[in-house]
């Protein structure tokens, strides 16, 4: 990563790892797995994988093969060293362009480079733009203090965001003094520090429990769907004074519990 005239060897690791269920295609008759076949759809051959290419076809139908060498060949200043272009405040980067997270280990003597870097972004509250060069594509990123180390996240470049105007309500909708005060109420009873722990997937660790159900052959227990009660809010106030109410209850209930525990 290059700083100025400072050249700060680094090493990149992934910051994050998906923890999905995931599933197989199989015959539903046998559970035998589905296996696919790649066929031309011109000679009507089945290719092995060796000689499949990459191919961009164009508005108007044709189609142009790239070969390996026509990557290789890319103008790519970044294919060997993570250039930073820029500094910026972090909350100038809309959290919507935020992609993919990594960690930055200082390698060999880059370790003191790296504790600078680092510690001149914490101490002028800014971050780094960047441009790196990650699975032959450069990406648009940014490099943050965070701790001990330095994180770097990949961007979505700017014509990869969409416009979401679409989705904005009426603007004729008016909202009264004594609603705000009730939502504020609200968002105030839900209020406490985040502890990302406490929090787990119910999606993930409900299919696991039906998976573990079939194979001990057990029946597997149906939980009924909490009601949402209606689509329509016909009284706003009633509706937020109600959420408020299990708020506290909520609280009231987890702070007995941790009492008793």
């Amino acid at each position: 990563m290059s700083f100025g005239l400072v050249t700060i060897p680094v090493k990149l690791y992934s910051a994050t790892e998906e923890k999905d269920v995931t599933f197989r295609q199989v015959h539903a008759a046998d559970g035998g797995r589905i296996k696919m076949k790649r066929v031309c759809e011109v000679c009507g051959q089945e290719i092995p994988y060796a000689d499949v290419a990459k191919g961009f076809e164009t508005a108007d139908g044709r189609m142009v093969v790239l070969e390996a060498s026509d990557f290789e060949e890319l103008p790519l200043p970044s294919a060997k060293q993570v250039e930073i272009v820029q500094f910026v405040d972090a909350g100038e980067i809309d959290p919507a362009a935020w992609n993919k997270s990594y960690f930055l280990e200082a390698d060999g003597p880059g370790a003191k480079p790296y504790v600078l870097l680092r510690e001149a972004l914490a101490n002028a509250n800014k971050v780094a733009i960047v441009k790196v060069a990650l699975r032959s594509r450069e990406s648009l990123a940014l490099v943050r203090p965070a701790g001990a180390l330095m994180m770097l996240h990949t961007l979505l470049w700017p014509d990869e965001l969409r416009d979401g105007g679409f989705a904005e309500p009426p603007e004729n909708i008016t909202i009264a003094p004594g609603e705000i005060a009730m939502a504020t109420s609200f968002i105030e009873q839900l209020t406490a520090p985040y502890e990302p722990g406490e929090f787990t997937d119910s999606y993930r660790e409900a299919l696991e429990a039906v998976v573990e159900a079939k194979l001990a052959d057990a029946p597997v227990a149906v939980v009924p769907a909490p009601d949402g009660g209606s689509a329509e809010v016909v009284d706003l106030m009633a509706s937020l004074k109600a959420s408020v109410e299990a708020a506290k209850k909520r609280r009231e209930a987890a702070a007995t519990a941790a009492k008793a525990g």
